[in-house]
Formats: structure tokens, sequence, C-alpha cells
């Protein structure tokens, strides 16, 4: 019988794999093929055509690439660089300036691509420009970009959140509804700790705001319509029941094919890289998708989900002292691990032992998602930390890791709260159903 020391030397295996640099879906198959013919020779190796096809055969993951081209068809129609100058004007007034547009245009460009590194990318590409002509510390620029986009892989709709809900089977919309309060909540926090920054330290929003007329504020309000329609359509469609996820995302990328068609931006080169973009990142991600299944599958044969939930039985560990333990150990993976490989990796054994204590799975999902955005921002592996430096294109990488460190305790505060109040995700999708 497979022990407790088998299955952490098992998962050391594959958190050492990918800690020297393996791909994720490499790491994955490779500790699933080992275990398969280890314990039972080929005879596991023969339903894994039949498994690649099951898995990828779900209408479900049709959402992934429609979201993903959706995303890639505002961005490059120009649609998040005007979005970016407008609410530019509008946040201005406020103590910390042109940082709350970071904040704010990170908000509503995750509602509409799913991806945190392409909302560093995007935004991050942007802003550095104004940034610089205005003087503000890039500490704090670094910080506010890499941090905002942290909010793309918890405000629907969200890659993670789709492929949380793949594998265990958790309803998508639900979980997109769930990541709503919470992901606003983290980008009110997020405001909150800029306006109290400014108020002690005035320097860090530079010398001067050029605060644009009110005329040209309220031109710039049709900028804003095009992002916020699409998010409102395809969440609207979801939580209204009128459409599954991927037909609401077929619906996102019909309507946003029109809107920039409409601003004259819509051309067969424009459609071809996005549609390149699209193909690599689909690609990719359901490479990774495969190879968890097959390691579920390997551990569910072996027994290895309901092994580790008795053996946390028959510790008597309080679910809150469980909780605790869990934080500390996301906190110390993702300082090592990239955010999906840590999330994938993790799900098989976690969440039953989380299920076992009582924990809902809706609920568990949106909390691995957040620590998943910690893992994007803690050095020295944290994706959006080396995207945002990538885009800023001088310095050293310490100044965006200086940056983000007063919203990596923003994260942790939302993180202690809804394990406190687990309502703040669970009460929307409760309204809902």
């Amino acid at each position: 019988m497979l022990g407790i020391g088998d299955i952490a030397f098992g998962f050391v295996l594959l958190l050492g794999l990918l800690f020297i640099g393996q791909h994720i879906a490499t790491a994955l198959f490779g500790v699933a093929l080992l275990s398969a013919v280890w314990f039972f020779g080929d005879t596991m190796l023969r339903p894994f055509g039949t498994m690649m096809w099951g898995t990828l055969n779900n209408f479900l993951l049709v959402a992934i690439p429609l979201f993903v081209f959706m995303g890639e068809i505002l961005v490059r129609g120009g649609v998040t660089e005007r979005m970016y100058r407008a609410l530019s004007g509008w946040l201005r007034p406020l103590p910390g300036g042109l940082l709350h547009t970071n904040i704010a245009a990170s908000t509503v460009f995750a509602a509409i691509s799913g991806s945190s590194v392409a909302t560093a990318a995007t935004i991050g590409t942007v802003a550095f420009p104004t940034f610089r002509s205005e003087g503000y510390k890039e500490t704090w620029v670094a910080g506010t970009i890499a941090s905002g986009a942290t909010l793309g892989i918890l405000i629907p709709p969200s890659i993670n959140l789709i492929i949380y809900g793949a594998i265990t089977n958790t309803s998508i919309g639900a979980l997109f509804t769930a990541g709503v309060l919470p992901g606003l909540l983290l980008a009110a926090l997020f405001a909150i700790t800029i306006i109290i920054a400014a108020m002690i330290n005035p320097a860090i929003a530079g010398g001067r705001q050029n605060l644009a007329p009110w005329s040209e504020r309220r031109a710039t309000l049709m900028d804003l319509l095009p992002p916020l329609f699409v998010f409102v359509l395809v969440m609207g469609s979801i939580y209204t029941g009128f459409a599954t996820p991927t037909e609401a995302a077929a619906v996102g990328v019909v309507a946003a094919l029109v809107l920039v068609g409409c601003s004259g931006d819509l051309n067969l080169p424009m459609l071809r890289e996005s549609m390149l973009s699209t193909v690599t990142t689909t690609a990719m991600t359901l490479l990774i998708l495969v190879a968890a299944f097959y390691l579920n599958f390997i551990l569910g044969v072996l027994g290895v989900p309901s092994q580790v939930s008795a053996f946390v039985a028959e510790l008597d560990v309080a679910p809150w002292l469980m909780l605790v333990i869990l934080v500390a150990i996301y906190l110390v993976l993702g300082c090592f691990l990239d955010a999906l490989a840590m999330m994938i990796a993790t799900i098989p054994i976690v969440l039953p032992v989380m299920i076992s204590l009582g924990y809902d799975s809706i609920w568990f999902g949106i909390f691995l998602v957040m620590m998943c955005e910690l893992a994007l921002v803690t050095p020295p592996v944290g994706m959006n930390l080396y995207v945002v430096q990538s885009v800023r294109g001088k310095g050293s990488v310490a100044t965006v890791i200086a940056g983000v460190i007063p919203f990596i305790g923003c994260i942790l505060l939302l993180v202690a709260a809804i394990c406190a109040f687990p309502q703040i995700v669970l009460w929307l999708p409760s309204v809902g159903a």
C-alpha cells in the first residue's frame, strides 16, 4: 500500500522538476508516467489516449480560446489604450494621481482578458511612457501595474478559474460569479493603499497633476463603454442563465469584433496576429490540462486523495488551523513555482482534504486563485514581476519587487477576510442560484 512517505516523495519530485525549469506539462506527465510504470507496469499507460480525448472533448474548454481571442481582439484593436487614457483623465484628481489608473485599467482589462500576464504586459506598455514624462516614482508605477495585473485571474473571465472548474467539476458560471466581489474589493484595497501612501508622501505621484478639462473628460467617457459593454454582456448572459460560459465567450468574441470594426481598427493583419496568439496560448494551456488529468487519474487509482484526507483526519487539525497551514505552504510554494503550476499540482491532494473539513469547492477555488495571485508577485519566480520589468526596459527587477510589497499586504488582508467571512465569496453565487 502507498504510504505518506511515497506521496511526499512524488510531490517533492514534481516540485523539483518544476523548480529546475521543466515545462509544467512535462513535469506533470513525467511524475504521472513514472508512478504508473513503477506501480502498474505498462497497464496504466493504455488509457492515456482515451483519457486525452475525453479531456479535450469538453464543451466547457472551448471557452478558453474564445476568451483569449476576445481579449486579443480588444487589445490589438486599440480598445485598451483608449480605455486607459479615458480613465487617466477621471482619476488624476485623487491622491496618487495616475497610479489609480493602473489599478482601474487592470480591473477593467481583467474583465475582458482572463490573464494576469496579458494584463501586466498591456497596461505596462501603455502606462510607462506617460509616467516617465510626469515624474512619478517608478517603484510605485511598477508596483501598481504588477499588482493590479493579478486581478486578471480573479475577476471573470479567468482562465485559471476555467481550469479549476474543469479539473474539479465545479460550475464555471458559479466560479465566475464568486470572483466578482473579491476582485472588486481587492481593487478597492489597492486604491486605498495608494491614497494613504500619497497622503503620507505626495512625491510618489510626481510634482504636478495635469488635470484635463471637464469637456475633455466627458468626451472620453465613450472610450470606457466598449470594455464595460463586453463585460456586462458576457457576465450578464452567464448570471441570468441565458448562456453557458462557453456560449457567453462566443457572444463576447462577436461583440469585440463588432466594436473594433465600428472603430475602424478591424483588419486582416490584426486578426491574423490575434489568432496566432490565441492558438499559442490555448495549446499551452490544454497541454497542461491533459497532463494534469492524467496525473489526477493515476493519483486516484493509487488512492492518494483518500489517504491524505485520512492522514489529516487522524491529526485532528481544526479547519481554521489547516487553513493557516495552507496559506503558509502556498506562500512558500509561490516563491518558487509558477501560479498555474502551483494550482494544478496541489488541487488533487488539497481539495479532498478541504472538502472533508467542510469547505465549499467554489470558495476554495477563489481562495486558491488568490494564493496564485500572490505567486505572481512574490520573488524570485513571480511572473508579473518579470513581465513588468521587461516592459519597463531599464533598471533592476528589485524596483518592481519593492513596489509590490504594499499590495502583497492587501492580498493577504483579503485572504484573511474571505477566510473569516466566506459569504464574501459565496453570497453572489447564492443569489443567482
